[in-house]
């Protein structure tokens, strides 16, 4: 069992802070641990027995604030938004080793809620390192869209994936909580929650 809950105070986003700097720094990269929290970010997070383990951040683009991509692809951004695109954009995803799969797609999940059944948004857009592109793509459906640039915040190339958010909703609607019935489905989709809790914003499983 676990719980995901919103990082609406300076405690919790600290603990998922301190969650995100030891993932990242395991895997070499740097994570400054005094960013400004952004008053168009929410942070999720996983807690079970107490313990933080897993964290995601979500940034909903508005006129007055965009998102992070914009500072490596500005351009290839307001494409969509000119095409008025409401484009979110998942960051800051950390998972503690040995975690269920569960809580990774229930991060998402919620998130999809957030982001395109309560507000409307259409697109997630990603920055990945290269050698994660290939998991984004089999686990959820992104596409490419931007091309490999060097990512300033993280210091390590970066390429920019696009996910539209009608093509996850047909997804979990499709293999939403049927982990055992779909054992040939090799995306992260049967580890959602069922279609019918969607309405409803889980928060724990």
């Amino acid at each position: 069992m676990f719980h995901i809950r919103m990082a609406n105070s300076q405690g919790r986003r600290e603990s998922a802070s301190l969650l995100l700097k030891k993932m990242y720094g395991w895997r070499g990269y740097s994570v400054d641990p005094n960013a400004v929290h952004s008053p168009n970010k929410i942070t999720l997070f996983a807690e079970t027995g107490g313990d933080t383990v897993g964290t995601m951040s979500l940034c909903l683009d508005n006129d007055e604030i965009g998102l992070p991509a914009d500072e490596n692809f500005r351009d290839k951004l307001d494409e969509l938004r000119a095409h008025h695109r409401r484009l979110c954009e998942p960051s800051r995803l950390a998972i503690d080793k040995g975690v269920s799969k569960r809580v990774f797609a229930a991060l998402i999940h919620i998130s999809y809620i957030y982001a395109h059944n309560i507000h409307g948004y259409t697109d997630y857009v990603i920055e990945v390192n290269p050698r994660h592109v290939m998991f984004y793509k089999r686990m959820l459906g992104f596409r490419d869209f931007g091309g490999e640039r060097e990512c300033t915040r993280v210091g390590a190339p970066a390429v920019l994936l696009r996910l539209e958010l009608e093509y996850m909703g047909e997804q979990i609607r499709k293999f939403g909580g049927l982990m055992e019935q779909h054992g040939n489905e090799r995306s992260f989709y049967p580890y959602f929650s069922r279609p019918g809790m969607s309405r409803a914003s889980p928060a724990a499983w």
